[in-house]
């Protein structure tokens, strides 16, 4: 966490201070943070059921009910009302899970983190997230083809996202900000514990152009175990992830990994044959668990991004739909992505918005692309042409 002019606190907000203490109880993680919220509505409820309803929640044993109803609670709520003074007092945002600032990308995944700590000024739900990852033992080409790739995509105005590590890491960060572009840095340790401490200049530009992101309370170390838990978010918050050197061991393939599960899209960047630097990535290449990197129309082309606006930057003038021309379910569905403006909207919103089944919702859409109205985007999102 980087000073911030911000000095006025208030008192913490009755929701966000349970919202906050739910998610600092000991061996309570994401998953069964969730399955509390859908019983309890609410974190001040789940923090107010008396032991009998606990005991009927799936999941919830003994030892559980123990922590929510015992000292851990007063311990929780103590340590959650410190946390929104700190937050506050610096600037950094709380956003738990079922806030409207929380990453939309995030969301949908089943390991998603229930709260996040963030601090700076970049939109987490920007249009165009990527992920840049690789070795902390960067060679010459490395951050060669990293510059390269950054620059490449400058266009598309993307928001740059990595692990502000050694390496690669800091190379996407630094080439995001000498283009322009917002960077956010995933942290492995609490936002008020910055490592390594040799990036503070640059993580300081970074709060005005981009920001850090964490889900790790403040004053938490950067314990190992901490780092894969972060590459999750990195995966997760992007839209793809492009690995430019990899070991054939690494934090940079478990990125890579967990992005394919998540139904992302993954590039790999070869190097030099020989070169250990690179051999992750020709792993990644061989066994087709990532596209080929050569060029960045190779990013482009696999995020559709080829469809967006065109790069001198003036917009597409709005097509008319005529509701003759459609089902009057198609006609909600095209209704409702062409409010979106460009934007994309992930499946389950679409049905919400149209008020339609998410089975129904899912075959117009089919329909809606074969007629080349409509493009399916990676994690079930979807866009007008």
């Amino acid at each position: 966490m980087l000073p911030s002019s911000t000095n006025n606190v208030h008192p913490p907000d009755d929701t966000l201070l349970h919202e906050v203490a739910l998610t600092l109880f000991p061996n309570i993680g994401p998953q069964l943070t969730r399955q509390l919220m859908s019983y309890g509505g609410s974190a001040k409820n789940v923090l107010h059921l008396p032991p009998g309803k606990l005991r009927k929640i799936p999941g919830i044993g003994p030892a559980t009910e123990a922590i929510l109803t015992g000292a851990d609670r007063t311990k929780a709520l103590k340590q959650a009302e410190d946390s929104i003074r700190k937050a506050e007092k610096e600037g950094v945002q709380l956003l738990f899970y079922t806030s409207k600032h929380f990453p939309a990308r995030l969301k949908q995944l089943p390991d998603a983190p229930t709260l996040l700590y963030y601090q700076g000024t970049a939109d987490l739900n920007q249009a165009k997230t990527l992920a840049i990852v690789g070795t902390r033992q960067a060679t010459d080409y490395g951050r060669e083809q990293t510059e390269r790739i950054v620059s490449g995509v400058a266009s598309h105005r993307p928001l740059i996202v990595s692990g502000l590590a050694y390496g690669i890491d800091i190379a996407a960060h630094r080439a995001a900000l000498q283009e322009g572009l917002e960077t956010v840095g995933v942290m492995a340790t609490g936002l008020d514990v910055l490592y390594p401490h040799a990036h503070r200049k640059t993580a300081e530009k970074m709060l005005t152009q981009g920001g850090l992101l964490t889900e790790f309370a403040f004053g938490t170390p950067p314990d190992k175990y901490n780092f894969p838990s972060r590459n999750r978010i990195i995966a997760g918050l992007c839209d793809g992830t492009v690995v430019v050197e990899a070991a054939r061991k690494g934090g940079a393939l478990i990125t890579a990994d967990l992005a394919q599960g998540y139904d992302r899209d993954v590039l790999a960047v070869p190097g030099p044959l020989g070169s250990p630097a690179s051999e992750g990535c020709h792993e990644l290449i061989k066994a087709n668990r990532a596209a080929l990197y050569s060029e960045p129309q190779d990013i482009e082309q696999l995020l559709n991004w080829d469809l967006a606006l065109h790069l001198t930057g003036k917009p597409k003038s709005p097509a008319v739909y005529d509701a003759l021309d459609f089902s009057p379910e198609e006609f909600q569905l095209v209704t409702v992505l062409q409010a979106a403006s460009g934007r994309e909207e992930h499946l389950d919103n679409l049905a919400w918005k149209a008020q339609l089944p998410i089975h129904t919702t899912a075959s117009l859409l089919l329909g809606l692309e074969f007629r080349s109205l409509v493009k399916a985007l990676p994690g079930k999102r979807f866009v007008l042409v």
